[in-house]
């Protein structure tokens, strides 16, 4: 991949002769609420890697926290791109169809969970997540959704409400939209497990919640923000049941766990849950188009023809040359083998880290590690100091490597492409060890 970026150390050098004054006076006019790993400026990036306007190579284990999972610039997915950018790049849903959202639906279609058979393209995942609230709501004739401790669905106004992952998505924007509970989710690094979760739950719509107000519950497969945690294998069954007796539909948030990032193309279709989830409605985003902005909402026809033309839409919603993108970016994944990829150096990337784990060095401070296919996470036990996260993951930068904290908890995330090589597994896992030793000495 290094190899591959002597193009881009090309553009960098432009850039570097134009930028230093001009990136040095633009950075304070961007607006300080967006949170940020590093000051670096990103110019190119092939495969796993990544090129600043100095001139440094990263390796990428956040692919756009998600997104890439075909690599950064895969040559099919960018030649795509380049021929659609001559055909038509806007084809607005109002005014008509266009031929590659057509092409696109009918790739999806025989891949989605059973019995869903129609789709909603939008730009983003929180809108995907709102318009499947839309939906739930417009079909059950119910308001209220469940939403589960940890999750992240957005920071739009409607998603903030449904997002628990950090208070820092929600402060100083309330009140909120009404209609929206929390319970918790199986957490058993921390004590929490499926029995317990599913008894909190019950107690909610004991002295809380009544079944004719609930449209849906709503739930990531895998905690994305909220630490990287799988739901056991049981508990998204039990989940589907209970909706199933409230008279409630069941929404499978996918946008960061889907097309293939856990070694499954959907974490709840896979053969980790088994074949009982079946949820009503799925979104879908990030790595369905290889950075091109696109969302997806998934669901039976019954449930979306309850949603009248005017209820949907947007103006960029499934975006020509971003489905272009997506199209091609299918077939990456099956002819290339990255989901099949992703399950096997994901068990590398996980044997990897549970040795480092196991080492004197570490002194018994990492506390989990745990994680479906490319989609990670390690987990600091309470007795690190406080903040470890952020200074490993600024370690990490400084050894060449971009990793990523989230939650509430101490925890960094391992998100590399698809396509990793495991020559770069191992040289990830290599700079995450020295950049800990950093900081543990």
């Amino acid at each position: 991949n290094i190899r591959n970026l002597s193009t881009a150390s090309n553009t960098n050098q432009r850039v570097t002769m134009m930028s230093s004054s001009v990136l040095h006076n633009a950075k304070p006019h961007i607006a300080r609420g967006v949170g940020r790993l590093t000051d670096l400026v990103f110019t190119s990036g092939q495969g796993s890697y990544v090129q600043t306007t100095c001139g440094k190579t990263l390796l990428d284990f956040t692919t756009g926290i998600g997104v890439v999972n075909t690599g950064h610039a895969h040559p099919r997915v960018v030649a795509a791109a380049k021929e659609q950018l001559d055909r038509i790049v806007h084809s607005q849903v109002n005014i008509g169809y266009h031929d590659k959202m057509l092409e696109l639906t009918e790739m999806l279609l025989p891949n989605l969970p059973k019995g869903m058979d129609t789709i909603f393209y939008g730009t983003t995942g929180a809108e995907a997540v709102e318009n499947s609230v839309k939906m739930a709501r417009a079909f059950t004739g119910k308001h209220a959704v469940v939403v589960f401790r940890g999750g992240y669905h957005g920071r739009t106004f409607g998603t903030m409400a449904m997002t628990t992952s950090s208070r820092i998505y929600r402060q100083k924007f309330g009140p909120l939209i009404p209609g929206v509970h929390v319970t918790p989710f199986p957490y058993e690094y921390h004590g929490i497990t499926t029995e317990m979760a599913m008894n909190e739950l019950d107690q909610l719509f004991k002295d809380t919640l009544h079944e004719d107000d609930v449209a849906a519950f709503l739930i990531e497969p895998v905690l994305g923000e909220g630490g990287y945690v799988p739901a056991p294998p049981d508990f998204l069954k039990k989940v589907r049941e209970f909706a199933n007796s409230k008279g409630a539909l069941m929404i499978c948030d996918e946008v960061q766990t889907g097309f293939g990032r856990t070694g499954s193309l959907f974490a709840c279709d896979s053969e980790y849950y088994g074949s009982d989830v079946q949820p009503d409605i799925m979104t879908m985003a990030k790595g369905i188009a290889s950075g091109f902005p696109l969302s997806g909402v998934a669901t039976r026809r019954e449930i979306a023809d309850k949603c009248d033309p005017g209820m949907l839409g947007g103006t960029y919603a499934g975006n020509a040359l971003s489905c272009a993108a997506a199209v091609e970016t299918q077939k990456v994944l099956q002819e290339e083998n990255l989901i099949e990829n992703a399950a096997k150096m994901g068990e590398r990337l996980k044997q990897n880290l549970s040795n480092i784990q196991s080492s004197e060095f570490s002194r018994g401070l990492i506390g989990d590690v745990r994680g479906l296919g490319l989609m990670i996470g390690l987990e600091f036990a309470k007795e690190a100091e406080p903040g470890i996260k952020n200074k490993v993951s600024q370690a990490c930068a400084d050894e060449g490597l971009l990793l990523l904290g989230c939650s509430t908890y101490e925890v960094v995330r391992f998100v590399p492409p698809l396509n990793i090589t495991q020559d770069d597994i191992d040289n990830g896992s290599e700079k995450f060890e020295k950049a800990l030793k950093r900081v543990l000495s």
